[in-house]
């Protein structure tokens, strides 16, 4: 467990790298960038740790609202906010942000912290406020909707959608078949200058952690120089990236699954690129959660607790299978049919609760020249 004032220090000083090497819409430090949108985290329905706080109106927390800091983008949550707004007579006030800003925030904010819920992109920063007891026990009929990898230790946050981590392709430069078996290999020198990543995203973080947690931080910093030594291009986020690999200014991208998605609702399904998921338990497979908990502070905990409810309803888990191409938690709710079912997707064994040093994973990127 890292100390409070580690806390606030390593999520301030990631948001701070994080605006410097963002700001007036260049790529980050180390890469070429390019593809999507500038460094401003606003590419439409991309979440990353590369965008400011919105500005909102005064939030007024109490009886009858909701107030929720949100590190999922408005484009890809907000017609849920807005569905249990209407069903539940609540009035849901919404902060969006980064996920590890809005963390850092909670921690600075203290008891005066005007949110209700903190709802996160991965879970990371939901373990970070968990070590610093700023989240409550969840109700034992919220937990048992999804399964326990998907929902904190001592069920302080649940998962309410899975994203799975994958290698984005150029069908028109590779085939399946010239992929490596692990994400280790992308070390070797042959993929020189056709790689791309976002080191400022939340999940590529969230990964990097894990690597750490699986095969060791000497393993995990090798890694990241091997991938350094091939001058991979920098991408503001995932979505670009996707972009990047479409486009041929890279021929792989270490992304998320849902955002090949989201470019082929854009640009159609004729795009030259494909998914490919890494197999045999490797990191580069690793399946990840958004999630939410309600935090220790809250005015009403709840109208937290009856969104999380809703969150995990049968409605709301199609809508992140049909919409932002996410998977479902709960049982019973059919999976985009262009999805391999996750009981497929042949990730690592980590515990997610254990993914929480933000802290010491931004520091191994910032030293390996990544941030």
């Amino acid at each position: 467990m890292v100390s409070r004032a580690n806390s606030v220090l390593a999520l301030a000083v990631l948001a701070l790298v994080v605006l410097i090497s963002t700001g007036c819409g260049q790529p980050p430090q180390g890469g070429q960038g390019g593809g999507g949108e500038s460094g401003s985290g606003e590419t439409t329905g991309s979440e990353t740790t590369g965008s400011e706080t919105t500005a909102q109106e005064e939030l007024k927390p109490g009886e009858g609202s909701l107030v929720v800091y949100s590190g999922r983008s408005e484009e890809l949550v907000g017609p849920i906010f807005e569905q249990f707004e209407e069903r539940s007579g609540i009035d849901v006030q919404v902060r969006y942000g980064d996920t590890a800003e809005l963390a850092a925030t909670i921690l600075e904010e203290g008891e005066n912290s005007p949110a209700d819920l903190f709802f996160a992109q991965d879970p990371g920063a939901l373990g970070a406020l968990d070590d610093e007891g700023r989240l409550t026990r969840l109700p034992d009929d919220i937990l048992g909707k999804v399964p326990s990898r998907f929902k904190a230790d001592d069920g302080d946050w649940v998962g309410t959608s899975g994203r799975a981590r994958v290698v984005a392709y150029n069908t028109e430069e590779l085939a399946e078949g010239d992929l490596p078996d692990s994400i280790f290999d992308f070390t070797d020198p042959k993929w020189e200058g056709k790689i791309g990543w976002a080191p400022t995203n939340g999940s590529f973080q969230a990964f990097v952690t894990a690597l750490r947690v699986l095969e060791g931080e000497d393993r995990a910093r090798e890694w990241l120089e091997g991938v350094q030594a091939n001058d991979p291009f920098v991408y503001p986020d995932n979505l670009s990236a996707v972009e990047g690999v479409a486009s041929g200014e890279v021929q792989v991208a270490f992304v998320n699954h849902y955002y090949l998605f989201q470019v082929k609702e854009e640009r159609g399904d004729d795009l030259p690129a494909a998914n490919y998921y890494l197999g045999g338990g490797d990191p580069g497979a690793l399946v990840l959660a958004a999630g939410a908990g309600v935090l220790d502070t809250a005015a009403n905990p709840e109208a937290g607790r009856e969104f999380l409810e809703f969150a995990l309803s049968d409605e709301a888990q199609q809508y992140f299978a049909d919409e932002t191409y996410e998977y479902p938690l709960t049982e019973g709710v059919e999976i985009n049919d262009e999805l391999p079912p996750l009981s497929e997707v042949q990730g690592p064994e980590v515990d997610l609760s254990n993914l929480d040093d933000l802290g010491g994973t931004l520091e191994l990127l910032q030293e390996t020249g990544a941030l």
